[in-house]
């Protein structure tokens, strides 16, 4: 697997002002946090998805001056939108078209998709993505383990295509193996006591599904006087963290066009606690996946704790000591 880095993971630098687009990409680039570079359109591009010519020379000459290559760019299928309708298949198909030019433009192989899109969404986009020469791969994010219904619908629509153009982003927020505590202690600032995290805690280990853990929540809490913000608040410990066997990726190995490498925080030895990426690289390694991992952090959305390019920075180096086991 080759190393790259999603800027999705300096969100929290991004929305301070402090850096430009070329600063995050050069510090990026002086920290050697991988050869890749992932970029999210209505996050970095000014006018997103339409790119003028002027965004498309200064983004192909900062990949040029930083030496990254573009692997993928981030789209958003925003079918609710509208507040009182959710888009229709067509509607949404000419809202996904745009995103798919803008990455054609700078030069991004893969348009990084969402589930909330049905398959016949891309079904219908098939031949339009064809023509722009552009991969349309639809991340797999917690709830979405490959046994979902929408993905097996997903990956049986794949097969019937026989297509280069439509693939998975496995993200590894759906396969952890405890929720990060930095999450858990910052829902402490809305009221949730130690003894409300201990039963999220135990209803994020049953195997049932997400919906399910959001009821028995709300009935063990509500009797312990819990209000409906701390209850949401910890519902998005079920909603984030997946609990799919790293194993399951196999079956959808050979749809694989790119990953997210998710994580919260290191513990004192380096490791990331809540993902199991020694794992997660052997079934990868072993799946003949040659592709981009790209590191995505995601512990800015609830603490400014730490530095996001120091995170990052943590992870490529777990990476390289990974892959060195795997490669000596």
């Amino acid at each position: 697997m080759k190393l790259a880095t999603s800027l999705f993971s300096y969100a929290y630098e991004w929305n301070s002002g402090q850096f430009s687009l070329e600063d995050v990409i050069a510090e990026t680039r002086k920290r050697d946090l991988g050869t890749g570079l992932e970029i999210i359109g209505f996050q970095s591009l000014r006018g997103f998805p339409y790119i003028s010519d002027q965004t498309e020379k200064e983004v192909k000459n900062l990949l040029d001056k930083y030496e990254f290559e573009p692997v993928a760019l981030d789209a958003n299928i925003d079918v609710a939108i509208k507040r009182h309708t959710k888009m229709s298949i067509d509607e949404t198909v000419e809202y996904i078209k745009p995103q798919i030019l803008a990455a054609q433009k700078l030069g991004f192989p893969i348009l990084r998709c969402q589930t909330t899109a049905p398959a016949e969404v891309y079904q219908k986009l098939v031949p339009f993505a064809e023509k722009a020469n552009v991969v349309m791969g639809i991340e797999l994010h917690t709830p979405y383990s490959v046994d979902h219904p929408s993905v097996i619908k997903m990956a049986e629509m794949f097969g019937q295509m026989q297509t280069h153009v439509l693939g998975f982003v496995p993200d590894m927020g759906t396969c952890m193996r405890a929720i990060p505590e930095a999450l858990l202690t910052s829902f402490k600032t809305a009221g949730v006591t130690d003894e409300m995290i201990v039963i999220t805690k135990e209803i994020w280990h049953k195997d049932i599904p997400t919906p399910a853990k959001f009821g028995e929540l709300a009935q063990r809490l509500v009797p312990m006087g819990a209000t409906p913000p701390q209850i949401g608040r910890l519902n998005m410990a079920f909603s984030m963290n997946g609990r799919q066997p790293v194993e399951n990726w196999k079956e959808i190995m050979p749809y694989v066009v790119h990953v997210h490498g998710k994580f919260y925080g290191f513990d004192e030895n380096g490791d990331e606690p809540s993902i199991d990426y020694p794992a997660i690289f052997k079934v990868f390694h072993e799946g003949g996946y040659k592709g981009y991992i790209s590191s995505e952090y995601e512990g800015s959305a609830f603490t400014d704790e730490f530095d996001a390019f120091d995170q990052v920075e943590k992870q490529h180096k777990l990476f390289k000591k990974i892959i060195q086991t795997i490669h000596p």
